[in-house]
């Protein structure tokens, strides 16, 4: 497995509901936080790349206010949630062509308002509704978790997946995030507790979705050779990939039956040189239970269909022989967008994940996942003893 880069440092601010900062201090907080992980300064830095969140709260003014000067990469970067998997990729290509050496990877977002509602700020108002392309919205159908509602009942209608699969993985998640002191929902879960949860959108449940979080991560990208001098353990980037189906909503497309995870997958594993049987620990993007089954299929680690059988079988919890979002993820953990799994990642990689850390952690599948099942990134991290 031949390095594409390292993530030498990852900074993390208070995530959760953090009221009276703005996604632009969480920003600042987080670079710093990452550089001062790494053992590095900021003038160290030579490329910053910025994805802002639902808010777009956050952009390329971060490095005046860092006074991050000279750089030689600079870019706002907008995948949604697979944004995370694509700056690594950009950064490592980066540093490979010798653009730059240094290169910071920064998401923050600041949707929660003390008092507000969450989905008006996400969904948006939309007050003029005009023409067939506004049909969709007229009729109710707003904001992704529509869309993945939809993709699930048609996973449903195809493979007989039930709403008792999705709370097999929303029961697994919450027992990691448990063991989790940065997770926004620790209290135990059963089967019973998501099927009495109230109905948000048919068929998900209550705890069939994710939490919202204000907060920022970073992470810093450099190269192997010069990360194995620097303050962590070393983290390699040993394989990766992106796919964006963009799907059609026609019936002859493949929404909500195969995701990009399919294709971005492929391109890691073959990069890497590994299968799925390779993989030690998986961090799945997960804003929705079904987020996380169906990419599971899509990654190999079972077949196609067979998603809730996987997950009810406890091969994901503690335990079992794939841990797949050991921090709790977006489900119970905390919802930075593709900074959640790229995060619990570098921390299992490292071994720093603290009483949730799984014995092997040799090879860390991440993946991000962007729109409504339209943009997949997917990153396979490798520690020194890969």
């Amino acid at each position: 497995m031949k390095p594409r880069g390292a993530i030498a440092g990852l900074g993390m601010t208070a995530i959760g509901k953090v009221y009276g900062r703005t996604a632009e201090d969480f920003a600042d907080e987080a670079v710093v936080r990452a550089c001062r992980d790494a053992g590095l300064s900021l003038s160290d830095i030579d490329g910053l790349l910025v994805n802002a969140g639902a808010m777009r709260g956050v952009n390329l003014r971060l490095a005046k206010r860092l006074g991050l000067g000279d750089l030689r990469l600079a870019a706002d970067v907008q995948s949604f949630g697979s944004s995370a998997g694509a700056m690594v990729q950009m950064a490592c290509s980066a540093i490979s062509a010798g653009v730059a050496s240094t290169v910071a990877c920064v998401f923050a977002d600041d949707p929660l308002r003390e008092g507000a509602s969450t989905g008006s700020r996400y969904v948006g108002a939309q007050d003029r509704l005009v023409g067939l392309r506004d049909l969709p919205p007229a009729v109710g159908l707003r904001g992704a978790l529509m869309g993945y509602a939809m993709a699930a009942r048609r996973h449903m209608a195809r493979y007989g997946t039930t709403s008792l699969d999705l709370a097999a993985v929303a029961v697994a998640t919450r027992s990691w995030a448990a063991m989790n002191p940065l997770a926004q929902m620790r209290e135990p879960l059963t089967v019973a507790d998501h099927q009495a949860s109230r109905m948000i959108a048919d068929p998900f449940h209550l705890f069939d979705c994710c939490v919202v979080s204000n907060g920022g991560i970073a992470v810093i990208v450099t190269s192997a050779d010069r990360a194995r001098d620097l303050a962590q353990p070393l983290v390699t980037i040993v394989g990766m990939g992106q796919s964006h189906p963009d799907y059609p909503m026609d019936r002859r497309s493949t929404f909500g039956l195969v995701t990009g995870a399919a294709e971005s997958g492929k391109q890691a594993y073959e990069m890497a040189g590994v299968s799925p049987q390779d993989i030690a620990v998986a961090e799945i993007y997960d804003c929705f239970t079904f987020t996380t089954l169906i990419s599971a299929e899509d990654y190999g680690f079972c077949d196609k269909g067979q998603g809730g059988e996987f997950f009810g079988s406890g091969a994901t919890g503690p335990g079992g022989r794939l841990p797949i979002n050991t921090g709790g993820g977006q489900l119970s953990g905390y919802y930075m967008w593709g900074m959640t799994p790229l995060s619990e990642g570098v921390m299992q990689a490292r071994g720093q994940a603290g009483e949730r850390q799984v014995d092997r952690h040799d090879l860390v599948l991440v993946s991000g996942n962007g729109g409504t099942l339209d943009d997949h990134s997917t990153l396979i991290l490798a520690t020194q003893e890969a």
